[in-house]
């Protein structure tokens, strides 16, 4: 459990979930690392100790030329800013940036941030009215600029909100690339498409290397209900820069780490160096909530009866002076050789559950690519496998994006029909939040 005592201080918690028996000759253990914080964020705490208070938020808005197709669409993003900034709490510094194939500062100027109080909003939300729909689209500018404008701030929670409504055609995706890897690990980033011209792929992009979220608004005019939800949830966030560290014995490979729930996120390769055996994979900024994550390492042989320490799971908060890493939290992966056979070939339920939601989320990318391609074999097939997983796991809300794409025939065999017509904005939802994961029921 957490090593802090104060109820109002954010306290951490990890379980393992995991089958550690293996048989003679076994090698791979699983793990399901959930870690829940609480007492912090949206309960109103105060920060660790250590840290310092506050959040700063940058709000990206897109005014290319297709923002005026058709005019509603700039309006409603205007009116989606306005209400995000009614939504900053007293006290957070905030900037909003309109971005077109440059980005420039349309509140409150001069490379500052501004302080949300009723004169602030007011003023930021006068600006507002005067952003008008021309140029191009290049998103690294607007991402530089939000870097440079958060990283003047002396605060913990730095986040951004990015708002698009076409493909970022006006710099080349090594551009953007550049720039995701430049902010990575200094704001956390929400992305969001607005209509149906933008390219998916991008947008998630964006949100998976800035530990954000992603998701499509097909109506403009459900902006600014979205844009309340997402400055709501980033006000909630009380603790920034969280690393799931895992420490393991000579012998052990880390085959994966990913995140599983409330999305799939492949961590594996965010692994960063933290000393001898150890690697850092972050997960950004925590308010209220608990996640899922799951551990796959491969252990030397051992024969039967032994046991031994497969992994070490920690949460470390770094120290912003550069002094030692706080630990807020343990759990132990474990493996132990059994000739039971009933005892070695159970699955964990956990493990078996989010194994299922990885894969729905692979299947479901892959039949859409395989559609676009004009492969409607591999499709239906693809879309068949996903529309059972969805089924057998209680995934409702993936099964209605499922079926707005397919006809189902048969859930539980996975037998579907590709639909002859299907709405653009369906298509790319089911996409965009093919990621999303249900719990699994404990």
């Amino acid at each position: 459990m957490a090593n802090f005592s104060k109820s109002n201080v954010p306290q951490f918690s990890v379980e393992v979930y995991q089958n550690e028996f293996l048989p003679e000759g076994g090698r791979e253990v699983n793990g399901i690392i959930t870690v829940t914080s609480t007492g912090g964020g949206t309960t109103g705490g105060v920060p660790l100790p250590g840290r310092t208070a506050g959040a700063a938020v940058v709000i990206m808005v897109d005014c290319s030329g297709s923002m005026d197709y058709p005019p509603t669409k700039m309006r409603n993003a205007r009116d989606a800013t306005a209400a995000a900034v009614d939504t900053l709490r007293d006290g957070t510094s905030f900037a909003v940036v309109a971005g077109t194939h440059v980005a420039k500062e349309v509140y409150p100027g001069n490379g500052r941030l501004a302080v949300a109080d009723a004169r602030t909003r007011a003023e930021a939300k006068e600006a507002l009215r005067r952003l008008s729909a021309g140029g191009g689209t290049a998103i690294g500018t607007w991402l530089r600029l939000a870097d440079r404008l958060l990283g003047a701030a002396d605060v913990d929670i730095r986040h951004g909100i990015l708002l698009t409504d076409g493909r970022n055609e006006h710099e080349s995706p090594e551009d953007l690339r550049a720039a995701l890897d430049a902010c990575a690990g200094r704001f956390t980033c929400d992305a969001r498409g607005v209509g149906t011209d933008w390219e998916v792929k991008e947008v998630t992009a964006i949100s998976s290397a800035l530990l954000g979220t992603a998701d499509i608004v097909a109506d403009p005019a459900g902006l600014a209900a979205d844009f309340t939800r997402m400055m709501e949830n980033a006000m909630g966030k009380e603790v920034a820069d969280v690393a799931l560290r895992l420490w393991t014995p000579v012998g052990v490979e880390i085959r994966f780490v990913k995140q599983v729930a409330p999305t799939v996120a492949d961590l594996t390769g965010r692994r960063t160096q933290a000393g001898p055996r150890a690697g850092d994979y972050p997960t950004g900024s925590w308010g209220d909530e608990s996640r899922d994550y799951h551990v796959c390492v491969r252990v030397p042989e051992a024969g039967i009866g032994q046991e031994m320490l497969a992994a070490r799971v920690s949460l470390i908060l770094p120290d912003p002076s550069g002094g030692a890493p706080q630990t807020l939290s343990q759990g132990l992966v474990r493996a132990v050789w059994t000739d039971d056979m009933v005892a070695s070939t159970s699955i964990n339920p956990q493990v078996a559950h989010y194994t299922g939601q990885a894969e729905l989320a692979q299947v479901i990318q892959q039949g859409l690519d395989a559609r676009k391609s004009g492969d409607f074999d591999g499709a239906t097939a693809k879309l068949g496998r996903a529309v059972q997983l969805a089924s057998a796991s209680g995934n409702e809300d993936t099964a209605k994006l499922l079926s707005k794409v397919v006809d189902v025939v048969d859930a539980a065999t996975g037998t579907v029909r590709l639909k002859a017509k299907v709405a653009e904005a369906d298509e790319m939802t089911l996409e965009t939040r093919s990621t999303k994961t249900v719990r699994v029921k404990k």
